[in-house]
């Protein structure tokens, strides 16, 4: 995103034109990281909001050491590591009580429908996202920038502002979790595991878990149910994992935020 190097001089200069443009371009990725750190789409609709702001205030001491998107993570993830109300959104999930859930009301020789395919494709998703809910902080955000968003370590390690062997020591960690969890647990991942979709849906139904009504997560731009399997079964070892993780959306965000700061914050003049 070099291209943002012009917004950015303008706005630090005072353009409230340059500074809303600015916020706009960057929206998107926030509310994708802060999607795939919490879930939830209100949490993150909310918390992008507030990180955006967060951006906005602290334009000014953005000294062009590195790239504007980096510096823009480093703020994402400063808030989503630190800030109270980030906090408070946390569900305190652990990868035993997850398993646990996904084990209850599990169908033996389920009988999907052909129309149930987009609710396959919710579940896997939202199982898939909220698994990461099971680490902590600090290993999540290393998961998210390293393997989800797919950055190089120099750079996640400097958003972070840790060492790269720290970040790569903390990334390998998250890694073997999710890994382990998904081979115990993952249907999508590995044939032997306790919980696939087909047999969860209808439990996941009865609690609402997914709605075709309403769907959150199979969205436009995610990959099928049957895509997604087929790439699975292509790859081995640890790149299941990897490819089932990746297989989402990119999570724009649903509202213009930059439009909605632009009313709420005092741009500089």
């Amino acid at each position: 995103m070099d291209e943002l190097k012009d917004l950015v001089n303008d706005a630090q200069a005072g353009s409230e034109i340059a500074l809303e443009d600015l916020v706009r371009a960057v929206q998107n990725p926030v509310h994708h990281l802060a999607m795939r750190m919490l879930v939830d789409p209100d949490d993150a609709l909310e918390a992008a909001q507030e990180i955006l702001i967060l951006i906005v205030t602290k334009l000014s001491t953005f000294k062009g050491e590195s790239k504007f998107l980096t510096w823009v993570y480093r703020v994402a993830t400063n808030y989503l590591l630190n800030a109270k109300k980030s906090l408070a959104r946390e569900k305190g999930l652990s990868f035993e009580v997850f398993g646990a859930d996904l084990e209850d009301g599990l169908l033996i020789d389920p009988t999907p429908s052909a129309d149930d395919v987009v609710l396959l494709n919710e579940l896997r998703i939202s199982c898939t996202m909220a698994m990461l809910l099971c680490l902590d902080l600090p290993h999540r955000v290393a998961y998210v920038l390293g393997d989800v968003l797919e950055l190089d370590h120099l750079e996640a390690s400097e958003i972070l502002e840790i060492s790269k062997d720290n970040f790569r020591q903390r990334l390998s960690r998250a890694r073997k979790q999710v890994l382990t969890f998904s081979s115990a647990y993952c249907g999508v991942v590995s044939e032997d595991a306790k919980c696939n979709c087909s047999r969860r849906l209808p439990k996941a139904v009865e609690l609402g878990r997914v709605n075709k009504q309403s769907l959150v997560y199979s969205i436009e731009g995610a990959p099928s149910y049957e895509d997604v399997l087929s790439e699975v079964k292509s790859v081995e070892g640890d790149l299941k994992v990897l490819k089932s993780q990746s297989a989402t959306a990119f999570y724009k965000s649903p509202i213009d935020l930059a439009a909605r700061i632009a009313e709420i914050v005092n741009w500089p003049t």
